[in-house]
C-alpha cells in the first residue's frame, strides 16, 4: 500500500504529539509526518520532504493556529542547535510530555498498565544547570567556528554563548576564539584531517568553583599554548587545571587516551552532597548537579537501607550511586566495564574514607553471574545501564539471586519498559516510577523504578 502522501505536496495537519527525537508527529489518514519544531496543539500547512515506508517528514511553511505551550525561546539559535529539541514549549509542559512518554512506553512495550508514575521532578531553574560542556571547532566565514551541531549533521552552528551550559563557559569560548584568530591557530577540518584544536570541553564543579579546560588537538602539536595558557588565567577566576588531551584518530569520537597537563593540576573537585569526587579529562560525572543530588536521594530512598544489607551497584561509572549507598549499607559490590572509572571509583572511596565498597572491572553481565556462582548474594540490587538496556544475562542473574529489591535507573524508557516486562515475567512487581529531568529542554528523562520480589 502506498504511503498518502506525495513528496513536495502541501497538506493541512496538526501535531498531535511529539516522538522520541522531539518532532511533532502528525497523523494524515493514520500515517506518521515528523515535522522538527512541531509542538502538540500547532495547526497549519505542512510541505513534505521525504517519503518513507511507514512515515515522511516535513516542515510548517506556515502556522494557522500556534500551540498553547508554544513559547519564545530564549536561545538565538535554538531553532538550528541540535541540542535543546522542545525548549519552544514551556517548561511545565515538558515536564509532562516526559512522563507522557514514561507512560507510553511502559503500555507499548512492557504491555504495563496502571503503574503508580509520579510527576516529573523539574527544576526551579531550568537553564545554566550543565557543569559539562563539550564545543566541536571547526573553519568558518570568520576563521573559526566553535558551537554545537546542527540537527542530524556535523555542521557546527556558530555561537558565543549557551544557556543550558554554566556561565563561565561563554568567557572560556569567548577567550580562546580570539586566541585562535590572533595566533592563526588552525581549527579542524573532518573531511582533509588536518588542523589543530579538535574540541573545548569544559568541566565545573559547582560546588568548589573549581574549573578545568580541556583542549582537544590533532597530534601534540599545540602552538602559542603559552600565551592561551596566560590569556585564560589572566581573564577567568577559578581555574585549577588546563589539559591538552590528543585524538589524531579520523573518527567522531571526541577524547583520545593521551592527556598533558599544561596548567594547574590533572583533575578538579566536586561533591555530591558530602561525598567527594575527583573528577579527570577522562572521567563520567552526572552533568547536572542539582538534579543528580535529587536522583541519589530517590534511588537512597527506594533502596531503604539500614545497614544490614548487601548490594550490587551495576553499570557503576565512577562509583557515585555506589559510594552515595554504603553510608547506609553493609557491604556495596560495584561493576563497570571501563577501566579508568573503576580506577576512579576506587581513589574515590579511599578519598572519603569509605571502606564497605568494593568494585569491578569487566562486563556486567560476565562479572554479575560469575561473583553469584561464587557465593556473593545481595538483598538490593540497584542496576543504571547505558541507552541499550540491561543485558539479559544480568537480568537473569538478578532472577536467580532474588533479590528483595531491585532499583532500577534508566536513561532510555523503551527498553526501561522491555527489562521491567522481563522481570516481571520472572517474579518482581514495579511498584512505581519516579521520572526525573535531568536534561531540561531536551527529549531526555531519567527513570528510576522500586521493583519488589
Amino acid at each position: 500500500m502506498n504511503p498518502p502522501v506525495v513528496k513536495d505536496n502541501i497538506y493541512e495537519g496538526k501535531v498531535i504529539d511529539l516522538n522520541h527525537r522531539g518532532q511533532g508527529v502528525v497523523k494524515i489518514d493514520g500515517f506518521a509526518i515528523f515535522i522538527d519544531d512541531g509542538i502538540p496543539g500547532d495547526m497549519g500547512n505542512i510541505k513534505i520532504h521525504t517519503v518513507k515506508k511507514n512515515y515522511a517528514i516535513g516542515e510548517f511553511i506556515n502556522i494557522e493556529e500556534s500551540s498553547k505551550w508554544r513559547i519564545n525561546a530564549p536561545c538565538h539559535v535554538v531553532n538550528e542547535c541540535g541540542g535543546c529539541q522542545i525548549q519552544n514549549i514551556d517548561y511545565d509542559k515538558q515536564l509532562d510530555i516526559k512522563k507522557e512518554r514514561v507512560i507510553n512506553d511502559m503500555k507499548r512495550i512492557g504491555g504495563m498498565e496502571d503503574l503508580k508514575i509520579h510527576y516529573t521532578l523539574g527544576m526551579e531553574e531550568p537553564f545554566r544547570y550543565r557543569n559539562k560542556a563539550q564545543f566541536p571547532v571547526s573553519k568558518g566565514d570568520n576563521f573559526v567556528k566553535i558551537g554545537f551541531y546542527r540537527r542530524g549533521t556535523h555542521d557546527i552552528v556558530d555561537t558565543n554563548f549557551c544557556i543550558i551550559q554554566h556561565p563561565i563557559t561563554d568567557k572560556i569560548i569567548k577567550v580562546i576564539r580570539n586566541f585562535m584568530k590572533e595566533y592563526n591557530i588552525s581549527p579542524y577540518d573532518e573531511k582533509s584531517g588536518k588542523g589543530i584544536i579538535r574540541h573545548i570541553l569544559t568541566k565545573t564543579s559547582f560546588k568548589t568553583r573549581d574549573l578545568m579546560i580541556v583542549i582537544i588537538t590533532n597530534g601534540e602539536k599545540f602552538p602559542h599554548k603559552e600565551e592561551l595558557i596566560s590569556e585564560l588565567t589572566s581573564s577567568i577566576d577559578g581555574i585549577k587545571s588546563i589539559i591538552q588531551n590528543i585524538n589524531n584518530k579520523r573518527n567522531n569520537v571526541i577524547l583520545g587516551y593521551k592527556t598533558i597537563t599544561l596548567y594547574g593540576e590533572d583533575k578538579i573537585v566536586d561533591y555530591i552532597e558530602d561525598i567527594k569526587f575527583n573528577i579527570s579529562p577522562l572521567s563520567f560525572f552526572q552533568v547536572n548537579p542539582i538534579q543528580t543530588e535529587i536522583l541519589y536521594n530517590k534511588v537512597l530512598e527506594y533502596t531503604n537501607l539500614d545497614g544490614k544489607e548487601i548490594v550490587f551497584d551495576l553499570y557503576c561509572g565512577i562509583g557515585s550511586i555506589s559510594l552515595f549507598l554504603a553510608k547506609k549499607a553493609k557491604k556495596v559490590y560495584g561493576i563497570e566495564v571501563v577501566k579508568p572509572a573503576i580506577e576512579d571509583a576506587k581513589k574515590n572511596a579511599e578519598i572519603n574514607g569509605i571502606d564497605n565498597a568494593e568494585f569491578f572491572v569487566g562486563k556486567a553481565e560476565e562479572i554479575f553471574p560469575k561473583l553469584y556462582k561464587q557465593g556473593i548474594k545481595a538483598d538490593v540490587v540497584v542496576v543504571d545501564p547505558p541507552r541499550k538496556g540491561c543485558d539479559e544475562k544480568v537480568l537473569d542473574t538478578i532472577v536467580k539471586m532474588n533479590p528483595k529489591k531491585v532499583v532500577y535507573v534508566s536513561c532510555n524508557p523503551a527498553t526501561l519498559a522491555r527489562d521491567l516486562k522481563y522481570l516481571g515475567k520472572n517474579g518482581y512487581k514495579t511498584l512505581e516510577i519516579q521520572p526525573v529531568d535531568m536534561f531540561p529542554h531536551t527529549v531526555h528523562v531519567e527513570t528510576i523504578v522500586l521493583l519488589t520480589r
